[in-house]
């Protein structure tokens, strides 16, 4: 990727539907090499815009971390193997305390204490898992940005996202057909405008138009950028969890989220209460992390920390290094 990829996929982090010539004029591109520049990187896997659908409406409980220990030499088969449940948000090898790492969403419909207790550990090649409930979710990968625009570059932009300020809605069963094809549409492309959805769908523009802003204002999705980090200059992820004295824990919690280098931070049950994932650029600066930014919380008592060496999925979608594959079937359910 050149500087203007970087600028792109960066300005779609802050406005995931912001127009081609909007996004043109804000960064100064013809609007011609965005909208070619958005195909490519798009067509060859690097990038995708998605929606991310609102917990409540497709999960009956909240996710679970596991940690999993294997037999010698069979991490990488066990991963793939867990790739088959779709409930598996994410998973990755891992070295540290676990060989394998993944995260267990809940979906309608899905026994997670069978998961938990017994399709999940009697994959060949597991010999034990640590399974933690994540108790409160205070940052989620949706809000990691890689810092590059101007502040009036991130003002202009700002002004191009759809604020959720409808009141949220309580189950799938409140969606119409339109509204509920409308959201698997936007899950697969979250930039898909109300003249494609229309098309797809045979329904006319305004009424996908107005499927789409329901759909927005109410948080049911949200649309945001997949990209591996590692295609952006972040080639480092690690997980560190925390054990912190209660009393700290909302202090941590805090000002870990405020990190340019958190994607996602959980408060869960277990030893280690607080969980940290982050992107690095280099080794150097995760040593800088643990020793600066960890050094100077209140009330740890100890770390653990855990260096990703394969993302295999990272929000239902396979991973293959920098490539990104489709989103797992099925996640929409009522």
């Amino acid at each position: 990727m050149d500087d203007t990829d970087l600028d792109i996929i960066a300005a779609l982090q802050v406005a995931p539907r912001v127009p081609a010539n909007a996004l043109g004029e804000i960064l100064g591109v013809p609007t011609s090499t965005i909208t070619r520049r958005l195909n490519r990187l798009q067509n060859e896997r690097l990038m995708k815009v998605i929606g991310r659908f609102a917990w409540p409406l497709v999960l009956s409980g909240n996710p679970h971390q596991l940690w999993i220990c294997c037999e010698p030499g069979r991490a990488a088969e066990v991963a793939e193997k867990l790739k088959a449940f779709p409930e598996i948000q994410f998973v990755m090898t891992t070295s540290g305390t676990g060989d394998v790492y993944a995260d267990l969403f809940p979906l309608l419909g899905s026994d997670i204490n069978d998961l938990i207790s017994n399709r999940i550990p009697s994959l060949p090649g597991i010999r034990s898992i640590e399974t933690r409930l994540v108790l409160d979710s205070r940052r989620v990968g949706q809000n990691w940005r890689f810092q590059r625009l101007t502040d009036e570059q991130k003002d202009a932009l700002a002004a191009h996202e759809v604020p959720a300020n409808q009141p949220a809605l309580a189950s799938m069963d409140e969606l119409s057909d339109l509204e509920f094809g409308t959201m698997c549409e936007l899950g697969r492309n979250a930039r898909a405008s109300a003249a494609e959805v229309a098309r797809t769908l045979n329904v006319s523009s305004s009424s996908a138009y107005r499927a789409i802003q329901m759909l927005l204002g109410t948080g049911s999705i949200s649309p945001r950028v997949e990209v591996e980090p590692c295609a952006v200059g972040f080639p480092l992820a690690a997980v560190v969890s925390l054990q912190v004295k209660p009393k700290s824990i909302a202090d941590v919690l805090d000002q870990l989220s405020g990190l340019e280098s958190a994607r996602m931070i959980s408060m869960v049950t277990g030893q280690a209460p607080v969980v940290f994932h982050g992107v690095f650029r280099d080794p150097r600066s995760l040593a800088d992390f643990i020793t600066e930014d960890i050094g100077a919380l209140p009330g740890i008592q100890t770390m653990d920390t855990s260096v990703a060496l394969n993302v295999r999925r990272r929000y239902w979608m396979d991973r293959d290094g920098a490539f990104i594959g489709d989103q797992v079937e099925g996640l929409l359910r009522r």
